[in-house]
């Protein structure tokens, strides 16, 4: 089983997911980020990930994407504006089995939800209250091939 994550930090989704998987693949645009995830990667002997540096809202991101072995799975976890639409459109043509949506803001959630739903079927969502005593929830969306 291949993995992508996508907006990936210092690794942790991907790292632990890593355990369950063939091959993970992290994306992001944090140059430190990705320097702290190879690291915490080797810290933790984890061999199986590839980590690289990339703006995931740029035009040539399909290109870079399309380099990495096609996923069983997809994690995302964008910052508050969710992601791009050339990201979305791109995710629609990956076509991956499941897609694993982490999110800071349900309505940018619920926005890219919709968008994927050309392909895609939401077929649960947990909220997270990691802030107590503030409107501030965290979400997760699991996504499924129609």
């Amino acid at each position: 089983m291949v993995a992508w994550d996508l907006y990936c930090g210092t690794g942790s989704i991907a790292l632990p997911a890593a355990k369950r998987v063939k091959e993970m693949h992290g994306v992001e645009l944090v140059e430190s980020s990705i320097s702290d995830a190879k690291v915490n990667a080797e810290l933790n002997g984890i061999k199986n990930t590839t980590f690289q540096v990339a703006d995931l809202h740029a035009k040539d991101t399909p290109e870079l994407l399309d380099k990495l072995p096609k996923p069983d799975v997809i994690f995302i976890d964008p910052p508050r504006a969710g992601m791009h639409t050339n990201l979305v459109e791109h995710l629609l043509t990956v076509n991956a089995p499941k897609i694993v949506y982490v999110s800071c803001n349900p309505s940018t959630q619920a926005r890219d939800c919709q968008l994927l739903g050309e392909k895609y079927k939401v077929v649960s969502v947990l909220p997270v209250d990691m802030f107590p005593q503030t409107y501030h929830i965290e979400s997760i969306a699991v996504l499924e091939r129609i």
